[in-house]
């Protein structure tokens, strides 16, 4: 009873340093939740929609570029009685009033819908049904939606698409069995199939067929019968593979976010940590007397991991609120990046779903307790009377060091190799960084005592013999300097690491895009873009543009993806000068050995993410569904391409044209003629582009809003980088402030014989600036490692894409001053506290 009581008397008479250990474990299983809930809030939103609005099919039936025939759908309901079937005709069109998002625009037959989707209930209203099915420009949304925007049943409301904007009435509210079903209809507006049609122009065509086919021999033969009757470019896929495979496109994203904020937690240890050991040092004598008079030594073990515990609940509670908060800053920015890269997805609340909330208090707990398992042995491994000098658990220490050294080069060879095994895939490179990093910070310590003697001299001209006493004072305490050092070396080494990365990755795409976008203007159609898909051109405005008298020639491009078993590919038909064709960059092959080929329609390019997916290199084959069916090309080479981590193939337009039959542009770019201003072939652009809503923007501008697509890509990573360093700032405060109250009684009587409180500061400013040097030193070759491990092995391995690593003197000179801010900084409260302290005060024995 005894020794709880001294746990609690303890925690009461330095709260300060309990507080700091549940600010670091809050802090770190903060980031972690609130990536965890971005990440599944996103995905939980994707996964709804897409469930909803698929309802009860098993199947579907999906087409090529331009869809499916209607005649289609009339076959396989009449001919070969597929009754349980449903056509759609799906796209996304921008709302303009409210608060302008995007919505899902799906078109139906309400007659057809019973059997597969929930809301088609509020058909039974013939008010509803009649309006929908004889009134043009009607739709249906949910409640909740119309009263976002702010509108009622008979109310108009507009909405864009084409570049074209179109008012539409709503004919009433959807209606959803459940809280599942009115999420995924947050963002949907249902009309029939032939206002769809008009909206997205696809006239006389569908998205698809929805169908339920029966388990069993029944099943395999009606799907056998609804296969032989399938257009060449059409396939039957299971309902769930579409939604899977996008799923599965961005895993990659969510999984280097989550490996990102648990170095945050892994900092929050280091905190952990030192917390726990100054727990243990400032009660060692009370613990030694304890010992020797009977307290055993696992009751002594028992104690300090309970208070670890209390630290770690306290923590992880405080730490799952803050998460929450965070979640909903970061799950915008994690939906802004997945529908810059991937495919259009809305989310309108952050998903709290229980396991979120289990993970977050076992990592915050798991972690605390884990961590003071250490100190808790020290403190129960040696005698009861070594227990009572604080000179035998820093001799102890010091004594660890070169054995703590070899486990951490040990640590870090096996990293190494865990790093370069193919078989861990992303996880196992992540665990390899992590094994490198723990290894790193095992050998600081030895470096700080070597770094401590190499300074001893500069200090010691700098201040004399205050300086001597501070490079002193950093190895004396090295119990506390160690951890908080190595804490700081790891959170500017991952602000190097990560700054690199992106500064390598930011130049890649500079440079790509100087070799890719060769046309001075370039003109797409103003109107929502859908995944890879852009809104096409009216073939009558293509004509009129072409012949604009300041452009010296006229490349053309078409971007669709393709349905496949596999799920989606994203295919670019390219109609480019040669001259254009020859700055391209080519991983694999040369522009000059692929042009022939290319051009000719007899092989296609690849990019590299495709290639490296897919496993393909130039030579082999690949397999598409055309309009003819299917048809295997050549690849001719393999392009650098960082448009997104999914892939894409490319292809002349002429053999794009033989296949697919789909003479529609969506993309134009514009050679100027020589002595041509690019102001004036603007203005004849625009002038031949009459009221039609185009987008001109010439080559620089299009970089720039490349780049800044980019920089917003990578906004969550600055904001899990700030965090991680906030992280280390509270570790180095608290162990500082640690060492100083552990001190007092020997600052105490060094004021006593004549230091005046300034130069007590400034031997505390001292050690906190030889601490911040020596962090800054050590974190420059860690830094550049993760940054080498990030750029050539994890996003390789995550998003298939090279880049080139590039290492700016500035930018490590920022981290030593960020290392060494940090640093004073967190010095500066405590050295101030101890200076103003009264030594009589000071020389008082507490324990």
């Amino acid at each position: 009873m005894i020794l709880w009581r001294a746990g609690a008397r303890s925690i009461l008479f330095n709260p300060w340093q309990t507080v700091l250990a549940v600010i670091g474990v809050a802090l770190g299983v903060a980031v972690v939740t609130a990536v965890d809930l971005a990440n599944e809030s996103a995905r939980r939103a994707f996964r709804i929609a897409a469930e909803t609005v698929a309802g009860k099919a098993t199947h579907q039936v999906v087409g090529g570029v331009a869809g499916l025939p209607e005649e289609l759908y009339r076959t396989l309901r009449i001919t070969h009685r597929v009754r349980r079937s449903a056509p759609v005709v799906e796209g996304h069109v921008n709302l303009t009033d409210g608060d302008a998002t995007t919505l899902t625009l799906i078109g139906i037959d309400p007659f057809a819908e019973p059997p597969l989707r929930s809301f088609s209930s509020r058909f039974a209203s013939v008010k509803v049904l009649e309006e929908l099915m004889t009134v043009p420009g009607t739709g249906m949304l949910l409640h909740s939606t119309a009263d976002r925007i702010g509108i009622r049943e008979g109310d108009s409301f507009t909405i864009e698409e084409l570049g074209k904007k179109r008012g539409l009435i709503l004919a009433g509210y959807l209606e959803y069995g459940d809280e599942t079903s009115r999420q995924g209809l947050d963002s949907v507006l249902v009309t029939d199939i032939a206002t769809a049609q008009e909206l997205l122009a696809m006239e006389g065509r569908l998205s698809r067929i929805d169908l339920i086919i029966p388990r069993g021999d029944e099943g395999e033969r009606l799907l056998a019968s609804i296969r032989s009757v399938l257009p060449a470019t059409a396939t039957v896929v299971a309902a769930g593979s579409r939604a899977g495979a996008l799923d599965q496109m961005t895993r990659s994203f969510r999984l280097n976010l989550t490996a990102l904020s648990l170095l945050a937690l892994v900092i929050g240890m280091f905190l952990i940590y030192n917390t726990i050991t100054f727990s243990v040092i400032r009660r060692r004598r009370l613990i030694g007397m304890l010992r020797a008079i009977g307290v055993t030594r696992r009751q002594v073990f028992a104690q300090i991991c309970a208070e670890a515990f209390v630290v770690g609940l306290a923590g992880s509670g405080v730490g799952l609120l803050i998460g929450i908060l965070l979640a909903r800053e970061l799950t915008d920015l994690v939906t802004r990046t997945i529908n810059d890269l991937y495919f259009v997805l809305e989310v309108q609340s952050v998903t709290l779903p229980p396991m979120a909330w289990v993970k977050g208090m076992l990592l915050g707990i798991g972690a605390t307790v884990a961590t003071a398992v250490l100190p808790a042995l020290e403190a129960t491994g040696a005698p009861p009377r070594a227990v009572l000098s604080r000179s035998y658990i820093e001799a102890r220490h010091r004594k660890g060091v070169p054995l703590a050294a070899l486990a951490g080069l040990l640590t870090m060879i096996a990293g190494w190799g865990v790093l370069h095994l193919e078989a861990g895939g992303i996880p196992g490179s992540f665990a390899g960084l992590f094994l490198i990093i723990i290894g790193y910070a095992l050998t600081v310590p030895a470096a700080l005592v070597l770094a401590s003697r190499l300074f001893r001299p500069i200090l010691a001209t700098a201040m004399g013999i205050l300086g001597r006493m501070a490079a002193r004072g950093v190895v004396v305490s090295l119990s506390r300097t160690g951890v908080a050092t190595a804490a700081l070396v790891v959170a500017v080494s991952a602000t190097i690491g990560v700054g690199i990365m992106f500064t390598s990755f930011r130049l890649t795409v500079e440079r790509w895009l100087e070799s890719w976008l060769r046309a001075d203007i370039y003109v797409t159609n103003v109107g929502t873009r859908i995944g890879h898909s852009k809104p096409i051109f009216d073939p009558a405005l293509v004509a009129r543009l072409a012949t604009a008298p300041g452009a010296a020639s006229v490349s053309m491009t078409r971007r669709v993806t393709i349905e496949s078993a596999q799920g989606p590919v994203n295919i670019m038909a390219l109609q480019i000068p040669q001259s254009t064709f020859a700055g391209y960059r080519f991983k694999e092959g040369t522009p000059a050995d692929a042009w022939d080929s290319f051009s000719t329609g007899e092989a296609v390019l690849i990019s590299e993410p495709y290639a490296y997916r897919h496993r393909l290199h130039r030579g082999d084959r690949v397999t598409l569904r055309t309009a003819g069916g299917v048809r295997i090309f050549p690849v001719a080479g393999v392009f650098y391409d960082y448009g997104s981590d999914a892939g894409v193939i490319a292809m002349s337009r002429t053999a794009y044209l033989h296949h697919w039959h789909d003479t529609s542009i969506d993309g134009m770019g514009f050679y100027a003629r020589p002595g041509v201003p690019l102001e004036l072939l603007t203005a004849q652009i625009r002038e031949r582009g009459g009221k039609s809503q185009l987008a001109v923007i010439s080559n620089r501008e299009l970089r720039q809003t490349s780049l800044a697509v980019f920089d917003r890509t990578f906004a969550i990573t600055v904001v899990l980088r700030l965090l991680t360093l906030v992280v280390a700032f509270v570790g180095v405060l608290s162990a500082l402030m640690a060492m100083q109250v552990e001190r007092a009684r020997e600052l105490a009587v060094l004021r006593a014989i004549g230091l005046t409180p300034a130069q007590v500061w400034g031997m505390i400013c001292g050690e906190s600036v030889l601490i911040g040097t020596v962090a800054g030193l050590l974190s420059l070759p860690l830094g550049i490692l993760q940054a080498y491990i990030l750029v050539h092995v994890i996003n390789h391995r995550s998003f298939g894409w090279s880049m080139e690593m590039v290492v700016t003197p500035q930018f490590l000179l920022q981290a030593m001053a960020v290392s060494l801010a940090a640093a004073f900084l967190a010095g500066l409260y405590p050295s101030l506290v101890i200076s103003r302290t009264p030594p009589a005060l000071a020389l008082k024995e507490e324990d």
